[in-house]
């Protein structure tokens, strides 16, 4: 069974309820104290709406965990009607990693763009990914682009390597090189080895960046820690060639 449900996305929890009154007199004390009374009572409900939908992603969480999978899918299911999109995101993966047939595909992605568009970048990027390839919906890499922008701009590190290398290969948009530098940087900063080797190679050779020898080193020598051999490679090839130029 697919492990993805574990990651921090649980924490998350976008529902908010819109609340509104009506403004009352300014002369009107009995009524402004009923306007604090209503506003009061409107703040618990909110706070116990809020609470439930912790309760019933907890639970189907916990389900997931334990393998009942129909008890957690209406867990997530009455999160996901209430409006929260952690489970809305959920309920998508679920169906679509083919853990169950139920939601329907087509349910399953309309559950998934509905996350996407509260902003959880997690589903941004899945649906990337999907329309990157085709699967479920229709191929499109420019809204690739638009979705893992989205998702990168929240600091999405899979989302800034791919709208990195989408900039690199002019993949769903113009061919970008100081674009592209800018996400894998971002990417390399959250720590993604592919992301500094690649960092590292730019500045080495001046491509979307002013060539800095000592920052490519830097980037090469951050993948090789991860355990990049290329990267090791490059670094050491590196670190001999700043040895024998002559200091400034």
């Amino acid at each position: 069974m697919s492990r993805l449900l574990k990651k921090r996305h649980f924490v998350a929890l976008f529902f908010a309820l819109m609340l509104a009154s009506a403004q009352p007199p300014a002369s009107a004390a009995p009524d402004a104290r009923l306007t604090a009374a209503s506003k009061e009572q409107l703040a618990r409900q909110t706070a116990a709406s809020k609470e439930q939908i912790r309760r019933w992603n907890r639970e189907g969480f916990e389900a997931y965990e334990a393998d009942r999978m129909a008890v957690a899918l209406r867990a997530y299911g009455r999160a996901a009607r209430a409006g929260d999109a952690s489970a809305q995101y959920n309920l998508a993966v679920i169906r679509l990693r083919d853990e169950s047939r139920w939601p329907s595909e087509r349910q399953a992605v309309a559950w998934l763009r509905l996350s996407a568009g509260q902003g959880f970048a997690e589903a941004q990027f899945m649906l990337a990914s999907l329309h990157e390839t085709g699967r479920h919906v229709a191929r499109s890499l420019t809204e690739t682009l638009k979705w893992n922008r989205l998702a990168a701009e929240q600091g999405h590190v899979d989302a800034a390597l791919a709208l990195g290398t989408q900039f690199y290969l002019g993949r769903g948009t113009l061919q970008d090189y100081a674009e592209a530098a800018r996400w894998y940087e971002a990417a390399a900063l959250g720590g993604d080895v592919a992301a500094q080797y690649m960092l590292g190679s730019m500045y080495a050779t001046g491509l979307g960046v002013t060539t800095d020898l000592n920052k490519a080193l830097s980037w090469y020598a951050a993948a090789a820690r991860q355990g990049d051999v290329a990267a090791l490679g490059q670094a050491k090839a590196l670190a001999e060639r700043l040895s024998r130029e002559p200091r400034s």
